[in-house]
């Protein structure tokens, strides 16, 4: 079939190492995807994903479902195994996957459970988007299979945490005191976890889609093993920039990492040392990747708390 990929997914790829080959390569896999798994096509959705291509199909029988073609980069694989571990429970339901789909590059390729694209948590006013968002994620925190292939908190801050070194431009670099903070908390919070559940890894307001077997369900893992604290710490910035525009920006983060600790009763420092650190960690990316306005914001905003 002849498509133009959304225009969010030609800019996130273009800041990724062999995005722009992936692409390239994504209306012949698309068009193997939907015959091997017997799908008519009814449109790509816009604006879509930040890390894959995903399409609104019709299943042989009539159903709806979601198409989804994930690059190896962004480990499909480790997506799929969370999706088939929550069963549907605060996630979409996995109706059938595989990473060896596509030619054997173990490009991922994903059938879900048709959600509304057009309807997100993040529609909704604040205080109830937080809400919300708090109750899907706590559906999603259960103890990982024994023999799990996910990426364990440590390790994927470990990989960060050697990114925002090699960010730093010399020990002028004004980020250079929050990197010595925020990895100052990573070692203090690594040190003592209080458990080991699995995890959605990238959970945000958008990420929560409105569904007809239950209000709203979690799309998007890139799921790991850690901390709940690490989990809730992305929620607490969602809308920077609706916080940074606002005279109480720093205050309004400050209740909100208490009232989200409180209501999912995770610890209220744990929850603002991962905040930090997930906020520089995105900040320096940004920068690194030629979109300095969210470094700003993402960098102020961890130098709230």
């Amino acid at each position: 079939m002849a498509f133009q990929p959304p225009p969010r997914l030609v800019r996130a790829l273009a800041e990724t190492t062999g995005g722009e080959d992936w692409l390239r390569g994504l209306p012949q896999a698309l068009d193997r995807a939907v015959e091997a798994l017997g799908l008519s096509v009814e449109r790509v959705q816009v604006p879509g994903g930040r890390s894959s291509l995903v399409v609104l199909v019709r299943r042989s029988d009539g159903s709806p479902g979601v198409l989804k073609l994930i690059p190896r980069r962004s480990r499909p694989a480790s997506e799929q195994a969370a999706l088939a571990h929550w069963h549907g429970l605060g996630a979409a339901q996995l109706i059938e996957g595989g990473t060896e789909a596509v030619d054997g590059t173990g490009d991922g390729v994903l059938l879900l459970e048709r959600l509304n694209p057009d309807v997100s948590v993040r529609t909704l006013p604040e205080a109830k988007a937080l809400l919300e968002g708090a109750a899907t994620l706590r559906r999603l925190w259960v103890e990982p299979p024994p023999d799990h292939v996910f990426e364990t908190v440590e390790e994927r801050t470990g990989r960060q945490a050697d990114a925002m070194r090699a960010a730093l431009v010399g020990p002028d670099d004004e980020a250079a005191a929050l990197v010595d903070t925020a990895l100052g908390l990573r070692a203090e919070l690594l040190a003592d976890p209080p458990e080991r559940l699995l995890l959605h890894g990238t959970f945000r307001q958008s990420k929560v889609l409105g569904g007809e077997r239950m209000p709203w369900l979690a799309v998007g893992p890139d799921p790991v093993v850690g901390e709940c604290a690490f989990d809730l710490a992305r929620l607490v910035r969602d809308r920077v920039e609706d916080l940074i525009a606002m005279p109480s920006g720093a205050a309004t983060t400050r209740r909100r990492v208490k009232r989200l600790a409180e209501s999912l009763e995770v610890d209220r420092e744990r929850l603002r040392g991962w905040t930090v650190f997930r906020a520089v960690e995105s900040g320096l990316r940004a920068r690194r990747v030629g979109r300095p306005r969210d470094a700003d914001w993402l960098l102020e905003f961890a130098a709230w708390l």
